[in-house]
């Protein structure tokens, strides 16, 4: 540290700004300065080795990073700002600082960093912070892309990764989480159908604004902060689909029954009426990536047009347990699995949602059937009306017309 008589220490340099300890091996810290030296200990801090990037100008070292899947790569986050250099310098090693590669193409000058992340389950995931907003580098750091989404422009002070979620600190701008890193984890460029791994979810009953798919969804509310999605979210990614082709997604429970299915058209009988079911949710066809939430429900029961019922059409939800999910567009299948996890909040046990769905699952299969029978009747009887009233008057008619119009009448009393 250099000396000096300046009693009030502004001037003294050679701070500790970072202290990062590997996550993955015991005994090794590394530190950073306020005039860029990076240090190294194996040992406990018993010793120390000077690890700074050749070549690495005097600067702020603002973030260290151990990575979580190699115990030898480290990165580092460097800003000049004071000294009015606004470029980014963020730094890579794999060999426990002896040497650095600096890692920054694609994020612009004025973009200096603050803080650079490797997730934690997806090797070379990485995301940096800058003074204008979030980049994102699938490859280690060769290439960088903004990652803003609907982040405001303003300095990402630090990133944490936590709970399958990205945390980022901002400037002024509070706390802002980008939820579920599953769809980032798990994308490839293609341009082919594909279902990206879904998360799980816990069973539960709540509201969120998150639900409905690509066609139906606003996002977040400007004034309000809003639930996690109440159910599974699938996320896919489709290419150029013909106007003729049909995309469906058939949902199976682990002994391989059909649990529900959804497709991309829309039902052309739906009856809209007060107190009607609601209709099927529509998958959508748009080129590229498309969002759709299953509700964890087991089929909507048919309703009796014009009659209105204080109830619910909706089918229970789902027990716990592992379902798969396959996609199909033409001869294109794409699959995936996910669970719904049982509430922590109730000691429910796999027996009693069992009983619950077995239980559920009779009763709605005698509603779907009772309602079908009341429709089918009902379309027969107005079949039946409209035929005897096309009868001619001759007399030759009478028996015919009398047969139909008492079985009218049976028809009639048995529906009301």
């Amino acid at each position: 540290m250099p000396y000096t008589n300046e009693a009030v220490g502004a001037e003294n340099y050679g701070t500790l700004a970072y202290v990062q300890e590997s996550p993955i091996e015991r005994g090794v810290i590394y530190t950073g300065s306020d005039d860029g030296l990076v240090y190294i200990t194996k040992d406990d801090c018993k010793t120390w080795q000077n690890i700074t990037p050749v070549g690495l100008q005097e600067c702020l070292i603002n973030a260290i990073e151990v990575s979580p899947h190699d115990k030898a790569t480290a990165y580092i986050a460097t800003t000049r700002y004071k000294f009015n250099d606004h470029t980014p310098g963020l730094y890579k090693t794999t060999d426990y600082g002896k040497t650095w590669t600096k890692i920054d193409n694609g994020i612009p000058s004025g973009a200096f960093t603050r803080v650079v992340r490797e997730d934690n389950v997806r090797k070379d995931l990485l995301f940096a912070g800058t003074e204008t907003g979030l980049y994102i580098s699938y490859d280690g750091g060769k290439a960088w892309k903004p990652f803003q989404l609907n982040l405001p422009v303003t300095p990402i002070t630090d990133l944490r990764i936590h709970n399958n979620d990205l945390i980022a600190a901002t400037s002024g701008r509070s706390f802002w989480i980008l939820d579920d890193l599953t769809l980032v984890r798990t994308y490839k460029k293609e341009n082919a159908i594909n279902l990206f791994q879904p998360e799980d979810v816990i069973l539960s009953n709540s509201y969120s604004e998150f639900d409905g798919n690509t066609d139906g969804f606003d996002g977040m509310h400007p004034n309000r902060g809003i639930n996690p999605s109440n159910g599974i979210v699938l996320y896919y990614h489709l290419p150029d689909l013909k106007a003729t082709d049909i995309l469906t997604l058939e949902i199976k429970d682990a002994d391989g029954n059909t649990i529900r299915t959804f497709t991309s058209m829309r039902d052309s009988l739906y009856k809209r009426y007060e107190g009607a079911p609601a209709p099927d949710p529509v998958l959508s066809k748009n080129k590229g990536l498309n969002r759709f939430v299953w509700n964890l429900r087991t089929p909507t029961m048919p309703g009796v047009p014009n009659v209105y019922i204080e109830s619910s059409y909706s089918g229970h939800k789902a027990p716990p347990g592992i379902y798969s999910f396959t996609l199909k567009a033409g001869t294109q299948i794409t699959t995936a699995n996910a669970a719904i996890l049982s509430n922590p909040m109730y000691n429910t046990t796999s027996a009693d949602y069992k009983t619950f769905h077995n239980l559920m699952l009779q009763m709605e299969t005698e509603v779907t059937a009772m309602h079908k029978l009341v429709n089918t009747l009902n379309a027969k009887r107005e079949q039946l009306e409209s035929i005897v009233a096309a009868f001619p008057k001759d007399a030759k008619y009478d028996a015919i017309r009398k047969q139909g119009q008492e079985l009218f009448v049976k028809l009639k009393a048995w529906d009301e």
